[in-house]
């Protein structure tokens, strides 16, 4: 993606997905560490959001993570909280938690700080799920400061769970 994203274009990315999810008569519950509940309050922002969005889990520590999502604390030393194998984790307690149809999670490096070799600042990993299915999972590299990766983060995330209603 490595565009600019606007709230406007948040704000048409949740209508549609609002739309979507009422359609089909389905709920939506989050799981976000990086974007500290951004993609909830896109949502929620929304009037009448309460009849597809059940809740959004900010999990933004490892302890966090382990304690409100059960992500496994063996997952999390091998692979580290920027990693698919967590997000997978992440999303399927997500929509456990929240007895919801649909669930989105995020864990990434929104800088300036965090990067390394191999997960350099601006590497987000994305889970999505639905009601009977294995999590999908994916990695991206976004570019720009801190709020730039975030809010690229949100946009992903939304048009991920879109193209997989």
């Amino acid at each position: 993606m490595n565009r600019p994203v606007d709230d406007e274009s948040l704000v048409r990315r949740a209508e549609a997905l609002a739309s979507a999810l009422k359609t089909y008569g389905r709920v939506l519950a989050t799981a976000e560490s990086c974007t500290g509940g951004w993609i909830a309050k896109v949502c929620t922002d929304l009037a009448g959001s309460s009849a597809w969005f059940d809740r959004g889990l900010v999990t933004y520590s490892n302890r966090a993570k382990t304690e409100e999502l059960g992500v496994r604390p063996v997952t999390l030393d091998r692979f580290g909280a920027v990693s698919e194998m967590v997000v997978a984790e992440m999303v399927r307690g997500a929509r456990d938690a929240a007895h919801a149809d649909y669930a989105i999670a995020v864990s990434g490096i929104a800088g300036p700080d965090g990067g390394g070799p191999g997960k350099p600042v601006g590497t987000v990993c994305f889970g999505w799920v639905g009601p009977d299915d294995e999590p999908e999972t994916e990695t991206q590299r976004f570019e720009g400061d801190r709020e730039a990766v975030r809010r690229q983060t949100v946009a992903r995330a939304l048009d991920g769970l879109l193209e997989r209603l």
